[in-house]
C-alpha cells in the first residue's frame, strides 16, 4: 500500500473525501515544462557529441588516418548553428509557453462553475501578458536598427493571433473577455503590418544598395532579386500596399538597366574591335531586355531609340565595309 500513487489512494477513500480530492487537484500546478536555456544547450551539446562520435566511428571503421578532425569540424558547426538560433528559440519557446498556459487541459476538463471560471481568468490574463510582451518587442525593434527584428515581432504577432483565434471559436470566454481579446488583436494587427512593412522596406533598401555596389553583372542581379523576394513576401500579406508595388515596380526597373547596360556595354566592345556583326547582335539583346522588362516608358523610349541609331550606324558601316572589299576585288 505505501507505494500506491495520491490518485490510487483518494480513489479507494470515502466518498465524504472527494470533494478534498477535488480541492487537491485545484491546487496541483501545472505540469507543463517551462522553457529552460540550460536544457536547450544541454541538448545541443549532447546531439554534437553523438554527432560526434558516430562520425569518428564511421571514419575509422573506414580506415581514416585522422577521423577526429573531420567528426571535430563537423560537431563544431552543430554547436555553432545551435548557439547562433538559440536567442531564437527560446524566444519562441517561451512565447509559446505563455500562450499554451491559457490552453492547459486540466484547466479546461471539469464541468465544475469554479474550475472553468479559473481557466478563462487565467487564458485572458495569459493573452494580455503575451500581447504586453509583443508592445515591448516592438519598441525594442523600433528602436534598433536591425531589419530581422521587426520581421521577429512579426511571427510573434502570427503566433498571437493564431492563438487567439483559437480561444474565441471556444465557448469558454464571457462576451467581456471576447471583446477585450479582440481589441488586443486589432492592436496587435496594426502592429504586424507596422513590423512586416519596416522589414521589407529596410531589407528591400539593404539589398538595392548592396546590389548596386557589385561589380559582376551577375551578382547584382542576384541581389536585386533578394531584395524583390522581401517585397513580394510582404505583398502576400499586403497585396494592396502602394509603398510595397512602388518599391517594386523600381526594383524591377533596376534589374532592366542592369542588364541592358550589360548588353550595351558587350556590344560597344565589340564595335571598337570592329566586330561590327556581332556588336549589332548584342544591341538586339539589349532592345529585347528593354522591351521585354518592367520600365517606365520616359527611359525605354529614348533607350530604344539611341539603340536603333547605334545599330543603324553600324549597318551603314558594315555596308561600307562591305562595298569597299568589292571595289577593291573588282581592281
Amino acid at each position: 500500500m505505501s507505494n500506491n500513487s495520491a490518485d490510487e489512494f483518494f480513489a479507494k477513500a470515502p466518498r465524504t473525501h472527494a470533494h478534498g480530492a477535488t480541492e487537491n487537484s485545484r491546487r496541483r500546478p501545472s505540469r507543463t515544462r517551462m522553457p529552460s536555456s540550460v536544457g536547450y544547450l544541454a541538448g545541443a551539446f549532447v546531439a554534437a557529441l553523438a554527432l560526434f562520435f558516430g562520425l569518428w566511428w564511421m571514419l575509422i571503421s573506414g580506415g581514416d588516418e585522422a577521423p577526429w578532425i573531420p567528426a571535430g569540424l563537423a560537431a563544431s558547426v552543430v554547436l555553432l548553428v545551435a548557439l547562433s538560433a538559440r536567442e531564437v528559440v527560446m524566444r519562441r519557446a517561451w512565447t509559446k509557453y505563455l500562450l499554451e498556459q491559457g490552453g492547459d487541459p486540466s484547466l479546461r476538463s471539469s464541468g465544475e462553475h469554479n474550475r472553468s471560471s479559473s481557466s478563462k481568468t487565467r487564458t485572458s490574463s495569459v493573452l494580455s501578458a503575451s500581447a504586453r510582451v509583443i508592445q515591448k518587442r516592438s519598441e525594442e525593434a523600433d528602436a534598433g536598427s536591425s531589419a530581422e527584428s521587426h520581421f521577429e515581432v512579426f511571427q510573434i504577432c502570427q503566433e498571437y493571433l493564431a492563438t487567439t483565434d483559437e480561444a474565441l471559436k471556444s465557448n469558454n470566454l464571457a462576451a467581456d473577455k471576447r471583446i477585450a481579446i479582440k481589441a488586443g488583436q486589432e492592436r496587435v494587427r496594426v502592429l504586424q503590418r507596422h513590423h512586416l512593412l519596416t522589414w521589407a522596406r529596410n531589407s528591400s533598401r539593404t539589398l538595392t544598395y548592396e546590389a548596386q555596389q557589385r561589380s559582376r553583372t551577375s551578382d547584382k542581379i542576384e541581389a536585386a532579386n533578394r531584395a524583390l523576394h522581401c517585397l513580394k513576401s510582404a505583398q502576400k500579406f499586403y497585396p494592396e500596399e502602394a509603398d510595397l508595388k512602388e518599391s517594386s515596380i523600381a526594383i524591377r526597373e533596376f534589374i532592366a538597366s542592369v542588364k541592358v547596360a550589360h548588353w550595351v556595354e558587350l556590344a560597344e566592345r565589340s564595335a571598337f574591335k570592329g566586330h561590327y556583326r556581332r556588336a549589332i547582335e548584342r544591341y538586339k539583346d539589349a532592345l529585347f531586355y528593354l522591351n521585354r522588362e518592367t520600365v517606365k516608358d520616359e527611359i525605354r523610349i529614348p533607350g530604344a531609340e539611341r539603340i536603333a541609331r547605334e545599330i543603324e550606324s553600324l549597318q551603314s558601316q558594315l555596308s561600307a565595309r562591305k562595298n569597299g572589299s568589292n571595289e577593291r576585288s573588282t581592281k
